[in-house]
């Protein structure tokens, strides 16, 4: 113990009656609210309107949230078939990530295909420049809300004798009430520390590459790969051969995006950068004369 972190924080922020919210759900707020406000600043400068991203936003987090909890749900479907009342119980607990960046942008590129294909809407919002756009904010948002999962202790992961090893010491904590005092893997640390190496990599590819939403596919091949292999600390429900839920999305979303890119991408040169930036900035200085 004298090697490792202690953690003691009630997992349990605010308690009012029947409201209770925990420093996950509180960063989760934090995280949306942040992660909205840079993609309505930056699509600004892609020519996307505060109003489209906010009514885009309204049904990816809709979608986010569904997703989340329909992954989750399945993964633990040996309690939840036994307990059909639950499924929809959010506020109990229980969300996956991955689901709810997928479910977050079917529901927003869905509602944007809506619009094009039926009311001629969002003219100048296309799935794949928005992706593209929300990709970094999103990187940031995993990480902020990771924040909350290492207050909590939710996710259990392998015993270490490092001496970052995280010790749980409030009851309430899942990881306390697994491991006891013992030392593991701060994993959700592990994982935050990633997202921000992604973060940094794709903010550096920002405009480099061709045709739109190819970023957002860089976005998710690296972090499928970065969680594929942190995924092995984490003592989650094994599905096959060892491997747990977010392993087989993880190889889904692999092969996916490397396929996509290798069939589609193409690496934009300075020299066509700079080109680009100047005609933008001659189309900006029309409009505003």
């Amino acid at each position: 113990m004298f090697n490792s972190i202690s953690i003691g924080i009630n997992p349990i922020l605010l308690d009012v009656g029947l409201i209770a919210l925990s420093w996950h759900g509180f960063f989760t707020f934090v995280a949306v609210v942040v992660s909205v406000y840079l993609v309505s600043r930056w699509g600004k400068g892609e020519g996307i309107s505060a109003d489209d991203v906010y009514s885009v936003t309204v049904w990816a987090i809709v979608g986010g949230i569904i997703g989340a909890r329909f992954v989750h749900v399945v993964d633990r479907w040996d309690y939840y078939g036994a307990n059909l009342s639950n499924i929809g119980s959010v506020w109990a607990g229980g969300i996956s990530i991955y689901g709810a960046i997928i479910g977050g942008f079917l529901g927003g590129a869905g509602y944007i295909w809506i619009n094009h294909r039926f009311f001629k809407k969002l003219a100048n919002v296309s799935i794949g420049k928005l992706a593209d756009i929300s990709a970094p904010a999103l990187l940031l948002a995993q990480a902020i809300g990771r924040i909350g999962d290492i207050v909590n202790g939710e996710h259990i992961a392998s015993v270490t004798s490092l001496p970052w090893g995280f010790i749980y010491t409030h009851s309430s904590s899942l990881s306390n009430r697994h491991h006891g005092l013992v030392p593991s893997h701060p994993a959700v640390l592990y994982e935050m520390i990633y997202d921000l190496f992604v973060l940094v990599v794709i903010w550096r590819l920002r405009g480099r590459l061709l045709p739109s939403g190819m970023l957002f596919a860089v976005y998710g091949m690296l972090y499928a790969v970065g969680r594929f292999f942190l995924q092995f600390l984490r003592l989650d429900k094994q599905w096959i051969v060892g491997l747990q839920e977010a392993h087989i999305i993880s190889i889904i979303v692999i092969a996916l995006t490397v396929g996509i890119l290798a069939s589609r991408v193409r690496f934009v040169s300075k020299s066509e950068l700079a080109v680009q930036d100047t005609l933008t900035s001659k189309r900006k200085s029309k409009s505003n004369s």
